[in-house]
């Protein structure tokens, strides 16, 4: 398998509809507003299998100090073949010198984001006003 990991902003809404029904996330619901979010985001890196899109992920930053990263998702045909770790390291090429770098993860992302470095953050807890039934 020769995935390709791209920052490209040119990604066809039907194919990351598709990566995000697959995944159960209910922002599919949402196609406008999830487009405009992951093409208006700091920095958006996706991963293809040829021309399948299987995976993408993105970040919120000030561009400074602080990242966040909201999503990451692979279509599950291809978890587990070390596409979100390229996801990820290409993020940590712009961001690993950051003050802060966040996430929000529960069930089993906990323990891919820990293999990753990312550690539970204290005593903090994750807050939200939150619209959607995936959770």
């Amino acid at each position: 398998m020769n995935i390709k990991i791209l920052e490209t902003r040119v990604i066809n809404l039907n194919d990351i509809l598709h990566l995000y029904k697959t995944n159960g996330w209910s922002s599919a619901n949402k196609p406008a507003e999830l487009y405009r979010g992951l093409i208006n985001s700091h920095s958006l890196v996706s991963a293809w299998d040829e021309k399948k899109l299987v995976g993408i992920g993105n970040a919120i930053s000030d561009g400074h100090l602080v990242v966040y990263y909201p999503h990451l998702l692979i279509d599950p045909k291809y978890q587990g073949k070390g596409i979100g770790q390229k996801i990820l390291a290409k993020m940590q090429e712009k961001y690993s010198g950051f003050h802060m770098q966040m996430l929000c993860a529960d069930g089993k992302a906990i323990d891919f984001y820990k293999k990753n470095g990312f550690e539970i953050a204290g005593e903090t807890k994750s807050m939200w006003i939150y619209k959607g039934n995936e959770h």
